[in-house]
């Protein structure tokens, strides 16, 4: 502090003899000024420097919680799943696997009437169903095609199939009448073998 006092009355000094005609208690007054406002100034120095320096010597503390909360993983259990293989294996052309198909095998394609048709009671209509051979195989002709359960639509119980080469399809038609029982009505056969299951399912109303 005395540094700064001596630079300051130093240049009251300096003004003072610079500046003709004041008196020596007017540049007292200047001096005892300067000297003032260069004490406040080097107070509010120090008042900062001061905190600054406690700032920096105040421990940080970091706040730990007392309880940690565990939230719980799920882990999916995902099913394994068997694959079904049937039969001889149908060559993919290539190396590594094919896909199964079975030697003997069959699918009902264009089915007539659609599911959930609805027919009163009594009402006669057409059943029709084009049998498919999927299969790896030919089926010699004389399979059966017959009346396996659900209401009997069909005067007919029983078809003798043709011989069918894989890929073939053999078309049958049935004059049929709604039962008399009603709602929801299932009428299933069954290719010999049990190689597919015809269904007409309609709805008596």
């Amino acid at each position: 502090m005395r540094k700064y006092l001596i630079i300051a009355a130093a240049l009251t000094l300096v003004l003072a003899a610079c500046a003709p005609g004041q008196s020596p208690e007017q540049v007292q007054a200047q001096i005892e000024t300067s000297v003032a406002l260069t004490v406040s100034a080097q107070q509010q120095i120090d008042d900062a420097v001061a905190q600054t320096v406690a700032a920096q010597a105040t421990p940080t503390f970091t706040a730990t919680p007392t309880g940690a909360v565990t939230i719980p993983t799920f882990t999916p259990v995902i099913p394994t799943v068997t694959p079904f293989t049937v039969n001889t294996p149908a060559s993919s052309g290539g190396g590594g696997g094919g896909v199964y198909v079975a030697d003997y095998s069959c699918d009902v394609i264009r089915v007539r009437p659609f599911d959930n048709t609805e027919f009163n009671q009594g009402t006669d209509f057409d059943i029709k169903w084009t049998i498919l051979n999927n299969g790896r195989k030919a089926w010699p002709a004389g399979y059966d095609l017959k009346y396996y359960s659900g209401p009997k639509m069909t005067a007919a119980t029983r078809v003798e199939l043709p011989a069918l080469a894989p890929g073939d399809q053999y078309s049958v038609v049935f004059d049929a009448t709604a039962p008399d029982e009603l709602g929801f009505q299932v009428m299933t056969w069954v290719v010999e073998g049990q190689l597919c299951y015809p269904y007409t399912a309609i709805i008596v109303k």
